[in-house]
């Protein structure tokens, strides 16, 4: 295993909720904190800008009278999002609101910046960069990136088509820091296989869709307990870069998921305002893993489950 630095070296699980666009909220990522995992979301989520301020202030001071409660059980620390790519016209602003509040952990994507990178050290911050291969995690440890997280096939959202095999091998070849594995993760013995393979953490974010606290239309939640691998589309029309949708959401505005035309990658919009369907409010961002959720809950309820079956699959080992 990684030495770790300080915000992620006693964690009570292996486990990292990663941020999702539009649903995750300060509910859910206090309700993520309280139960052991770190809890994130981006800070675009906040609108308008203004809004993170509040939500940095209602997570922190929330965390902070969780832990005076409860000394024997403290938070995990949380996490918020950035989106490095010249689209993102915010980030100058929510790097400053990350610093005011000194956010533990930034996770950075779609670009490395080493200026966001200083930002976060100046306070003791550390910065995990999210990456599709060997190339681009070696650019983002290049730049001061203090860990990655590996987006491997099957993972909701943006994802990546590299085999986690052979993406923890090729990393751990040279890079001895955190790495977060992300890719259908979804059971606490996936949890643990993350583990054996490399990474130090589980990166977990299509589950989290369905949960109570979760930002996302009911028929989006019912959809994830609904569907399996074979719902899943991958595809670069809705934002130029490849990412994991769910059929059902594709043919709901119109389209053929089996027959998608390719997207320019130039016209990456993440504030949508687009002709094409809404990338993350219409077309729906899931990964592979949705087989193995069977119900909508709170997001308490299913670490506890994560829990349960990450200490049976250890068990099972010893």
């Amino acid at each position: 295993m990684s030495k770790l630095p300080a915000p992620l070296n006693a964690l009570p699980l292996p486990i990292i909720g990663s941020p999702l666009f539009i649903i995750s909220n300060p509910k859910l990522v206090i309700a993520q904190c309280t139960a052991g995992v770190v809890g994130s979301m981006p800070a675009l989520n906040a609108r308008p800008a203004e809004q993170l301020d509040e939500w940095l202030a209602e997570i922190t001071e929330t965390l902070a009278a969780w832990d005076r409660d409860h000394p024997d059980q403290p938070a995990a620390p949380f996490a918020i999002n950035q989106i490095v790519h010249k689209s993102n016209e915010r980030l100058q602003h929510d790097m400053e609101l990350c610093v005011k509040y000194k956010v533990p952990i930034i996770i950075t994507s779609l670009g490395a910046r080493e200026d966001v990178n200083a930002a976060a050290h100046s306070y003791g911050g550390v910065v995990l960069h999210d990456i599709i291969n060997n190339k681009f995690a070696r650019k983002a440890i290049d730049k001061g990136a203090d860990g990655l997280i590996a987006v491997a096939a099957g993972a909701g959202g943006h994802a990546g088509v590299k085999s986690p095999f052979a993406l923890i091998q090729e990393i751990r070849q040279w890079f001895d820091g955190p790495i977060a594995l992300s890719g259908s993760i979804a059971t606490g013995g996936a949890v643990l296989a993350a583990q054996a393979m490399g990474a130090d953490f589980a990166y977990i974010g299509s589950a989290f869709i369905a949960t109570e606290e979760a930002r996302a239309a009911e028929e989006y939640k019912h959809a994830i307990v609904s569907g399996s691998s074979d719902d899943i589309v991958y595809s670069n029309l809705f934002t130029g870069v490849h990412g994991n949708y769910l059929a059902a959401s594709i043919r709901a505005a119109g389209l053929d998921p089996e027959n998608l035309p390719v997207s320019d990658p130039s016209a990456m919009n993440f504030a949508s305002g687009s002709s094409k369907p809404k990338a993350w409010k219409e077309i729906w961002g899931s990964g592979q893993g949705i087989g193995a959720i069977d119900k909508v809950r709170p997001a308490a309820e299913y670490i506890a489950q994560l829990k349960r079956e990450y200490q049976q699959a250890r068990a099972r080992l010893l």
